[in-house]
């Protein structure tokens, strides 16, 4: 028997998974309603989750303040069906045979609300794509 999660596993990317990656994987975990097992991490992983990001989740009624960055390691690429990267260049390795999707989105950081609520979006726009070509369990 297989050790591989029965449901399908999304990474989510950033280089220091403070702001976009973090708002992502708030997003895939409420709306997959649980199917999809979500991972973010970084390259360069920040101290915290961007407060901006936080405020702009809880307008939509999703709380990620308990999220933290993390680092991004081999493994977790290795774990995972599809990689979504937003920015990370380099830093992020490749694995053959995963799903790979770079999503170019501008950067919370340093951002009033206003810019972030529109990041914020974009970003659901684009998990509601990633759903419906993500396999069902």
């Amino acid at each position: 028997m297989s050790d591989k999660p029965s449901r399908p596993s999304v990474l989510l990317v950033c280089v220091h998974n403070p702001g976009r990656s973090q708002m992502a994987a708030g997003w895939l975990t409420h709306l997959s309603g649980g199917r999809i097992e979500v991972r973010s991490a970084g390259s360069a992983p920040a101290d915290q989750v961007n407060p901006v990001a936080v405020e702009a989740m809880n307008e939509v009624g999703i709380d990620i303040t308990g999220a933290q960055p993390k680092v991004l390691t081999p493994d977790a690429v290795e774990a995972s069906d599809v990689v979504i990267t937003m920015d990370c260049g380099d830093a992020c390795p490749i694995f053959p045979g995963k799903r790979y999707e770079d999503w170019k989105l501008d950067d919370p950081a340093g951002q009033g609300i206003e810019a972030v609520r529109e990041i914020r979006d974009e970003i659901k726009n684009r998990v509601e794509k990633l759903l419906i070509d993500l396999p069902r369990t």
